[in-house]
């Protein structure tokens, strides 16, 4: 029995907080959580955590009621709030299903080359001026890529033109080194960046005269221009102005007053850093090893596939602990086009490696809509896997994913119980449901009486 502990749980996955209270043999605390007829939340702590190490166990899956997962981390947040409040020694939040951490927190992926040297330079270097100054911006200019085009617009045209045919590169270093020769000299010289480089070079927007800069019609937020408004319309599949999602729920839990956080299998390990407090990120794979060691019939001559890039080092670690061969699915999502096929636009896959005649054993991480793992069960199909088994550690199956896991190619779905499963369950009969909860009652364990955990990690030797 563990002592000066207590043990709290949400709405989400009551049952789970069960088992691990069974394992380390203490209660779980008393609480009320409800809602007032307004909606908002209302907790309360009716046991005492003053001087406790308090856990707090919320999941965020659907398994206990769709769209509920905002109302469970509100409640996470009161709950922490309020041991905090009690005088609680220390608070951790122990999430199985981590919220919000698919969510990038970048609003786009930069393609190209960026018209910048690679190499360090001083300030009176970047200004051009000092002894040798010609020399060195010209060696610099001359390392830019000239095929990346500015996605800004120049002035008087609707897209910054690219290298033309009759740009002469050796010509515009000349008047480069010239224009820089005559600042370090004393006199005044436009700025290196209003250097005009001829009609329409692509190594930056022709230089207007000033009369014409000050009095043209362009701006960058001229929106009474359809033709520039149209040249200026965002491409599908950008993604503008995304929320930094995954960033404002760290700080949240932070703020609340939690001191540490305990989680299994991010869908972004360096999700991690978000943090100012420490995050222990568990693994399931040590569960998912046995589970093919002892249920997988001849799993020595099985396949492990990884339906996507992404998951190709967590299928690969299980593949190299396992001794076993390993396959990998390619998914290429094209460009969008503007077209109104909804097919035009849907990922490709392809497999690499051999699976003919074998059984194949898909992992990953999660399934939300269940897309991707019966897609990549169709293409194993296809090439001739004899039986298709997927081991996931999260199975959120939101939507209609068990209708959708219930007419694939998928012979069985293998997954833990961090997400509630008991209505799953009982709507597919392919879903086996691992429990997972000794590892984080093992980790509870350890944290409490403040040993080491890395045992935890080092899966290979379970």
């Amino acid at each position: 029995m563990v002592r000066n502990i207590s043990i709290l749980s949400g709405d989400s996955h009551p049952k789970f907080v069960d088992a691990i209270c069974e394992s380390l043999g203490v209660p779980p605390a008393d609480r009320i959580l409800g809602k007032f007829s307004s909606g908002e939340s209302r907790c309360e702590i009716r046991d005492s955590v003053r001087g406790k190490d308090v856990y707090i166990v919320q999941t965020f899956g659907v398994g206990t009621g769709a769209n509920k997962v905002n109302d469970y981390l509100i409640e996470l947040c009161i709950m922490i709030s309020a041991c905090k409040t009690g005088s609680a020694k220390r608070v951790t939040a122990v999430l199985p299903l981590f919220p919000y951490s698919r969510q990038p927190d970048l609003p786009f992926s930069k393609a190209g080359a960026p018209l910048v040297s690679n190499n360090s330079t001083t300030g009176s270097e970047r200004l051009g001026t000092g002894t040798g100054a010609g020399e060195k911006v010209a060696a610099a200019v001359a390392r830019y890529t000239f095929e990346s085009v500015p996605a800004t617009p120049g002035p008087s045209i609707p897209r910054t033109a690219g290298l033309s045919n009759g740009f002469d590169i050796n010509d515009a270093l000349g008047r480069a080194e010239a224009q820089l020769a005559v600042r370090v000299g004393g006199a005044e010289t436009p700025p290196l960046q209003m250097i005009s480089l001829g009609g329409n070079s692509g190594f930056g927007s022709p230089v207007q005269p000033q009369h014409q800069q000050q009095h043209g019609t362009y701006t960058t937020h001229d929106y009474e221009n359809p033709t520039l408004m149209m040249s200026l319309h965002t491409k599908p599949g950008y993604k503008q102005w995304m929320a930094q999602s995954g960033s404002l729920v760290a700080d949240l839990l932070t703020c609340a007053g939690a001191d540490r956080i305990l989680t299994c299998d991010l869908h972004e390990s360096t999700y991690q850093g978000f943090f100012d407090i420490p995050v222990d990120n568990l693994f399931a794979r040590s569960l998912l090893k046995r589970y093919i060691q002892h249920r997988i019939p001849d799993y020595h001559n099985t396949v492990i596939v990884s339906p996507d890039a992404g998951g190709a080092k967590r299928a690969s670690a299980i593949a190299d602990g396992l001794g076993l061969a390993f396959a990998l699915i390619h998914k290429e999502r094209r460009p969008p086009k503007f077209t109104t096929s909804p097919a035009a636009n849907k990922a490709t896959m392809m497999l690499v490696g051999t699976v003919a005649n074998r059984v194949c054993l898909l992992i990953d991480d999660l399934a939300d809509t269940a897309n991707t793992i019966t897609r990549a069960a169709k293409l194993l199909k296809r090439e001739g896997a004899t039986k298709v088994i997927t081991l996931l550690t999260h199975g959120i199956f939101s939507g209609d994913a068990i209708a959708r896991i219930n007419a694939s190619a998928l012979d069985k779905v293998v997954v833990t119980n961090t997400v509630a499963q008991e209505e799953h369950c009982a709507a597919c009969p392919k879903l086996e449901v691992l429990d997972i909860s000794g590892t984080f009652a093992e980790a509870i364990r350890r944290v409490h009486h403040g040993e080491s955990i890395s045992v935890l990690f080092q899966y290979d030797q379970f």
